[in-house]
């Protein structure tokens, strides 16, 4: 089914699912395929040629949220450790992938607006026995969030 409303998608961590972290946006991962590998050779006449790469790339997770300034203590002891990430989407298909939380950056405080931070997580694809892991992609059943 096609998401209409982005509203709302929300991102959980397995080391901390109640960090005091509110999403405001959220960037889901995307995935690339690398570039081309060059098969341009001197038996060409006209044409370069170019073929696929065999591996894909899981572009990192980013998010704006408002936060508590306890959170501080909760990201130290998630920073550069790898687990799980879900991002379920307003539909409530959920998106599971292994990585780890690579930035939490704390924007302009100023009168009238609330503070948010940018996080970004950034996938490793593989668990903590160090096996690839590919990301899981659970579909919603109804549609609708639960």
């Amino acid at each position: 089914m096609r998401i209409d409303d982005g509203f709302s998608t929300l991102i959980e961590f397995s080391l901390n699912p109640g960090v005091k972290l509110w999403e405001k946006e959220v960037t889901p991962p995307g995935m690339d395929g690398g570039g081309q590998n060059d098969t341009t050779t001197m038996r060409n006449t006209t044409w370069r040629t170019f073929a696929h790469k065999g591996l894909i790339t899981l572009t990192p997770i980013t998010f704006k949220a408002a936060y508590d300034p306890t959170v501080y203590n909760q990201l130290r002891s998630m920073i550069n450790r790898n687990q799980l990430i879900t991002c379920t989407f307003s539909d409530g298909s959920v998106l599971s992938i292994w990585g780890w939380l690579n930035k939490f950056q704390p924007g302009a405080s100023s009168e009238g607006s609330q503070p948010t931070a940018d996080v970004e997580f950034v996938p490793s694809n593989q668990d903590n026995s160090g096996d690839e892991a590919e990301p899981i992609m659970v579909e919603s059943d109804t549609g609708t969030v639960p």
